[in-house]
């Protein structure tokens, strides 16, 4: 047998001046049921996450909350794992980018790039609030799009015409926090590089460490040239503060992926990775034959496709082995609205209903690709009670209640149908592959059909007519050890999907 693979699975880092709603959940359950199956394969598999706890946004927040941001990230963490929790996500470590860890990858990685001359300084123009004396983020300036004229919009892009533009652009713009007309005022800002890894980014986006339709879609953003990324943001900030630079702070989006280094290294230090002799740099060394894999949403992928490796590479760490894209979740084939009662919170859902229903619905619908997926609401009642109660539930409750009552919860010594059983052995191959792959849709597919299988057998020899006829006791348990047998092997390949059932 060959050694187990190790892997290092990650989560886009969910922001934390907020709940965790079911859009969400697409992602967190579809890394967890693939973290759950490396597991359940013998692979040394580690999942870990973080609250991304830095911004403008936390800022103003607990501002006007009268708290400190330390505080509401606290109470947003503790939120936010309850309803993983909840939601069986099985992370080996959660973490926060606000944590020493995480600055002190943060500033390594900025140094590297700085003293390797990948890191620009110049001066620029930004909208700054008179009133709270800041730097405006474009999210943080309103005003009339420039395009199409419709009002109350962001100083970034009009949601009603689609139009981008910069902020300067806006019509009538004011401050987003006080109201106040924004004026232009200069600024050092830091700025890194990206084209200088232009023929490394090449290579890595086309040497199959992204989907086609991604790697495509980057094409884009090759043909106009890579442009600088701002990387600073000037105070107040809630953040890191730039080695050698007062009043400079790391935007958060730089800090954000390396949230991943951190919480790993957060695990390596802890007594569990100590016990499993977790070491950071066989995972995160430039030579490091450890598989490294992103879960994340397809509005994120220039920060993990572009940014991100290049700031790896030109700090002398590994690049990801793959980026996982994913689409966006709607409900009744519409965007989750609060006006019409579809922005489900996580909580909201798991103080009503089972848990596994949604993992359940997730997995039958997700594929590999970035396509959006739709949580249809009269689907979902339909697939839950056709698949889960009526097809692979049923199977048990036909076959315990006789072998409980009439056996002493004994099965008998051999299976009755042992070719039958060899069939459901095999298709477990087919399934594995459809779960590395992924493609979870495919993997509940597979295993429905096979419970339309077992359901077969069991209407064939039809038990609860056996159980009534005098002298065919041992026929019955030869049934019922079947149909279990059968269940298992089903309960089995689902375990990633229905943890909790499973163990039930």
């Amino acid at each position: 047998m060959s050694d187990p693979r190790e892997i290092l699975i990650t989560s886009a880092l969910p922001y934390a001046n907020g709940p965790i709603h079911i859009g969400h959940l697409v992602e967190y359950i579809q890394t967890d049921i693939w973290a759950r199956f490396q597991r359940m394969r013998g692979e040394r598999c580690w999942y870990v996450c973080a609250d991304d706890a830095h911004g403008t946004p936390i800022m103003l927040k607990a501002r006007q909350e009268g708290i400190a941001p330390e505080d509401l990230i606290a109470r947003v963490a503790a939120e936010h794992q309850a309803d993983f929790a909840d939601f069986r996500v099985a992370f080996d470590n959660y973490h926060s980018t606000h944590s020493d860890e995480n600055r002190h990858y943060a500033c390594l990685i900025y140094a590297r790039n700085r003293d390797a001359g990948h890191i620009a300084r110049r001066t620029i123009t930004q909208a700054y609030d008179p009133v709270e004396q800041m730097f405006l983020p474009d999210r943080f300036i309103k005003g009339e799009c420039p395009k199409c004229g419709a009002p109350d919009q962001y100083g970034d892009n009009c949601e009603a015409c689609g139009a981008s533009y910069s902020p300067s652009e806006l019509k009538n713009p004011r401050s987003a926090v006080s109201g106040a007309v924004p004026e232009q005022r200069e600024s050092d800002h830091f700025f890194f590089k990206l084209a200088d890894f232009d023929d490394m980014l090449h290579a890595w986006t086309r040497g199959g460490s992204l989907q086609k339709e991604v790697a495509n879609k980057l094409g884009e953003w090759f043909e106009s040239g890579l442009q600088e990324w701002d990387i600073s943001r000037d105070a107040p900030y809630f953040g890191f503060e730039i080695p050698d630079h007062p009043g400079k702070f790391f935007y958060v989006w730089l800090d954000a992926p390396i949230g991943y280094m951190a919480s790993f290294q957060n695990l390596c230090d802890s007594p569990r990775g100590q016990a499993a002799g977790l070491d950071f740099d066989r995972f995160w060394a430039p030579d490091s034959k450890a598989e490294l894999y992103h879960f994340i949403g397809k509005d994120i992928i220039y920060f993990h496709a572009l940014f991100w490796p290049a700031m790896l590479f030109g700090a002398g760490f590994r690049v990801p082995s793959a980026v996982f894209a994913h689409g966006f979740l709607t409900v009744d084939g519409a965007k989750m609205s609060k006006s019409r009662g579809t922005f489900i919170k996580a909580r909201t859902y798991l103080d009503h209903l089972n848990p596994e229903y949604l993992r359940y619905y997730f997995a039958a619908k997700l594929g590999s690709g970035v396509d959006d997926l739709d949580l249809n609401l009269e689907d979902f009642q339909a697939r839950v009670n056709a698949d889960l109660v009526g097809k692979v539930v049923n199977i048990a409750s036909r076959s315990a209640g006789f072998i409980t009552k009439r056996f002493d919860g004994r099965l008998c010594a051999a299976l009755p149908d042992p070719v039958l059983f060899a069939q459901f052995v095999v298709a477990g191959d087919s399934i594995a592959d459809a779960y590395e792959r992924r493609e979870y849709s495919r993997a509940v597919r597979e295993i429905m059909a096979m419970a339309d299988r077992a359901n077969q057998y069991i209407d064939e020899q039809a038990p609860w007519v056996v159980a009534k006829q005098p002298g065919r006791e041992a026929e019955l348990q030869d049934i019922c050890t079947m149909g279990l047998n059968l269940f298992r092997l089903l309960i089995g390949w689902l375990r990633p999907i229905l943890p909790g059932t499973a163990e039930a």
